[in-house]
């Protein structure tokens, strides 16, 4: 049987935009509810490979039923400006996956896809309605299945589902709406009628004209036959605006919306305008896909460079003759070996250890993940002691954080389109070029040749160094978690009375909720019920037992499921993890690490702690070697706003959160007890991330206005703090960005929103972006300057960890102490600023023994 997909544009690009945090190009332009409604419609056609597709939409000159009755959607919220400013790209990128989008003067979406499933079913075909209205349900028929869309989720309702749900058949839901109303659409209804009774009506007399034919039946009470009769006007009214128009004059048939594929080049050429670069990847769209022929958008001066009429074979020996000491070369490596002067490209079909002299150093290398290619020339034999001109890092440092891939920055730099199996490295030379002089421009050239490129192969040397576990000790500790978790999952069963799946959301909903009777007043719903997620048991606390055990439950089962067998996993046969550092990924200029992520090695539990134990040196005679920033974000903050209380303290070597908690608790030093200092902590890094009195009262569990109480009086101790956060914002605000010290910028386009919440947001990323990126520049600047002085000083050690503040050397116990000498040294030297960066160092056999 042949398939149609109708889609309701609005609804679709409505819920992907308040579903998708706010997402927008280098520019500005806003992208999330693009970005969100390709996903989804994309995932819907890979689904149900339709015959027919066709995406509808709302106009906005009056429909029918609003010159009718001109109150119906009245008073509707305006539509945000950076979801209006989306429309017209999320339209083109529709057209582009394949889909006819419909629009007719008079009607509404819902009218258009009423009429295309109407059609769908005359011609015996199915139908399928996706979108996130419930008023679409009443279409459903033995041929027409609505896909609703939900958060998190796409429910798919025929008659059997929708009567499960709601107790009535579809072509009544009309009906409902004309008894209960609907507060959205400025749909009276019946006053005084309410859901539970239009619901109990319509299940007894099926229609609104069963109603009134029935309504002097004893199961009409007096009061509610009395708001009936008053209301009967209403009611016809009603359902007269809730009905689907089903025969819209569209003009055309099925045939004229068959669907015939994505156009791959076009859509390829708009995402990468947009810099949709993860749904490039997701879709599987490349350069190779680009429009070809008159259409193509190809700048084709530049191409004229390198051409493939330029490209060359050599052989090795004429390569090495082209490129002496002192050359620049551009290498391309991924579909084939090419290397460029920056007019042709030369092909190699040999091994890259036979060019092993161009990589010693002495040549400029231009290429793309410069850490990739390090690790690709390793495995060939060759030794390469050389930093890569990454035209990738050169691009994170301007802004274009995600790893999007060559292909996207010759579009967005170059304006080229590279065919598939093309020879790209004379493309490689002219974006080096081009995004060198917008380093100059911007001034970001320092960030880019003393701290970004020197540091990746550092990275790609750790990397390949890899950490060792110890085997058995996370055998051993696995077991004992999964002892723990049997224990606990007897207890919750115990406690809870009855057996259930204590994985399953929904079960555990269910057990909470209807069978404890735990509150649910105030609480989260979604698709399982009341929601079982971390904040939700967190407030329950109190109220049973069960939630203890569920919670440690969960804490035993993560690390038993994502570390002592997670890791055990990915380990090679030596036992050594080898983790990828994704340089080019955050925002921030923070390190974030993958496959596996050795970052979120938990530390704050006891247990998670002792997960530690099993990263050992690779060999007898070995150690660890740890250093460790303390409080850096909180110095940086004290030396950016020139606070002099705060400076003061880091200056003298006291503690900052006594002294913290003595000012804000208003009690003496001395007087200032654990959970003093612990309440104190929360309150100082929560103003590091621009932290509100709402949510720090939930962390330290006060009252809102006490919390604001104590914030007030952290900024009268520490008045150039709050100076300083405003500033901040109000420069990020005028210039679109923040910096750190070392110039990196973070773009904040949420400062402009029109969204109160996004706003919100934007400026709490502004009070804490300079100082969490000037922090990730500070290790990144030790890391480089470490792993010279090892290399220079000739130590049998080398770094083999970064967790955030944190570096791990892997040393010879003969020159431990030398080692932790010069990580201390380099990392307390690695900025110079108002107060002293203070790190912490120990040696140990593993790494919860280095902890200090």
């Amino acid at each position: 049987m042949k398939k149609i997909l109708v889609i309701d544009g609005n609804s679709i690009l409505n819920r992907a935009f308040y579903g998708i945090r706010p997402l927008s190009t280098r520019d500005g332009r806003p992208t999330n509810a693009i970005y969100g409604i390709l996903n989804i419609v994309s995932h819907h056609l890979k689904e149900l490979e339709p015959d027919y597709a066709a995406v509808a939409f709302d106009l906005k000159a009056p429909n029918f039923r609003k010159k009718r009755f001109s109150y119906y959607k009245e008073g509707r919220h305006e539509t945000p400006p950076e979801l209006l400013a989306q429309f017209a790209d999320a339209k083109e990128c529709l057209r582009l996956l394949g889909l006819h989008t419909l629009e007719l003067e008079g009607y509404e979406a819902d009218d258009i896809l009423g009429t295309l499933a109407s059609f769908a079913c005359g011609e015996g075909y199915h139908a399928y309605v996706l979108s996130g209205d419930r008023d679409l349900l009443q279409l459903i028929s033995p041929c027409v299945t609505v896909l609703l869309a939900t958060t998190g989720d796409t429910v798919r309702y025929d008659r059997d589902a929708f009567f499960a749900k709601y107790g009535i058949e579809p072509e009544e839901l009309v009906d409902l709406k004309a008894l209960m109303g609907d507060s959205s659409d400025h749909i009276y209804g019946v006053p005084g009628v309410g859901e539970k009774t239009a619901l109990k009506l319509i299940k007894d007399f099926h229609s609104v004209d069963g109603v009134y034919e029935n309504i002097g039946d004893a199961s009409i009470t007096k009061g509610l036959r009395a708001k009936l009769e008053a209301g009967k006007e209403s009611a016809y009214d009603s359902k007269w605006l809730a009905t689907i128009c089903r025969e819209v004059p569209l003009g055309l048939t099925l045939e004229d919306v068959a669907y015939t594929g994505i156009d791959r080049g076009g859509l390829y050429e708009k995402c990468t305008d947009l810099e949709l670069t993860q749904t490039i990847r997701k879709l599987g769209l490349s350069a190779a896909d680009r429009v070809t022929g008159e259409n193509a958008s190809v700048n084709e001066e530049q191409k004229e460079t390198a051409s493939r009429a330029d490209a060359k074979s050599m052989s090795a020996e004429e390569l090495l003759s082209l490129f002496p000491a002192g050359a620049r070369l551009a290498l391309a490596y991924e579909d084939g070996i090419s290397l460029s002067d920056g007019k042709t490209n030369y092909l190699f079909e040999g091994n890259l250890c036979t060019l092993a002299p161009l990589f010693d150093g002495s040549r400029t290398v231009i290429a793309y993940d410069g850490k990739r290619l390090l690790h690709r020339l390793w495995s060939e034999g060759v030794e390469a002691d050389l930093i890569p001109r990454d035209v990738m890092l050169l691009a994170y440092v301007l802004g274009d954080a995600g790893q999007s891939g060559a292909s996207s920055l010759f579009v967005r730099y170059l304006d080229l389109y590279p065919e598939e199996g093309e020879a790209t490295a004379a493309y490689l030379f002219r974006l080096e070029e081009v995004l060198t002089e917008k380093l100059v421009k911007e001034g970001h050239t320092a960030l880019a040749e003393e701290i970004e490129l020197p540091l990746a192969p550092v990275l790609a040397r750790m990397e390949r160094a890899g950490f060792r576990l110890d085997t058995a000790g996370l055998e051993a500790y696995g077991k004992r978690l999964a002892e723990e978790t049997v224990l606990l999952a007897e207890n919750i069963t115990a406690l809870a009375g009855m057996e259930f799946n204590l994985n399953s959301p929904k079960q555990l909903s269910e057990v909470l909720f209807e069978h404890l009777g735990l509150p649910t007043k105030g609480l989260k719903k979604n698709k399982n019920g009341f929601s079982t997620d971390v904040d939700t048991l967190e407030s329950l606390r109190h109220r049973h037992p069960i939630i203890d055990e569920i919670l440690a439950y969960r804490k035993y089962s993560k690390l038993y499921s994502t570390y002592a067998v997670g890791l055990l996993k990915v380990a090679d046969e030596e036992g050594v993890i080898h983790t990828d550092f994704k340089q080019a990924l955050t925002a921030t200029g923070r390190l974030s690490s993958a496959e596996p992520n050795l970052q979120n090695i938990p530390i704050r539990t006891a247990l998670g702690r002792e997960l530690r134990r099993v990263f050992i040196p690779k060999k007898e005679g070995r150690v660890l070697v740890d250093a460790d920033y303390s409080q850096i974000e909180l110095r940086l903050l004290a030396a950016f706003s020139g606070d002099e209380n705060m400076c003061r303290a880091f200056i003298s070597g006291g503690d900052i959160h006594t002294k913290t908690a003595a000012a804000v608790f208003r009690v003496p030093e001395e007087c200032v007890d654990g959970e003093l200092r612990s309440r104190a902590k929360a309150v100082n890094f929560g103003i590091v991330y621009g932290i509100s009195a709402y949510s720090l009262s939930g962390d330290i569990g006060v009252s809102v206005a006490e919390a604001k109480r104590y914030m007030e009086s952290y900024f009268a101790e520490y008045p150039a703090i709050k100076s300083y956060l405003d500033r901040t914002v109000e420069e990020a605000e005028a210039n679109g960005y923040t910096e750190t010290c070392f110039g990196r910028r973070r773009y904040i386009p949420e400062l402009s929103s029109k969204i109160f919440a996004q706003r919100a947001f934007g400026k709490r990323v502004a009070m804490n972006s300079p100082i969490q990126g000037s922090a990730a520049d500070i290790i990144k600047v030790a890391m480089v300057r470490v792993d010279r002085r090892l290399k220079a000083e000739g130590l049998d050690a080398h770094l083999i960890m970064q967790v955030h503040d944190e570096l791990i050397a892997e040393a010879s116990e003969d020159c431990a102490e030398r080692v932790r000498e010069i990580l201390k040294g380099e990392m307390q030297n690695a900025a110079s600023l108002a107060v002293p960066l203070t790190v912490s160092t120990a040696v140990g056999k593993n790494w919860l023994e280095a902890e200090h």
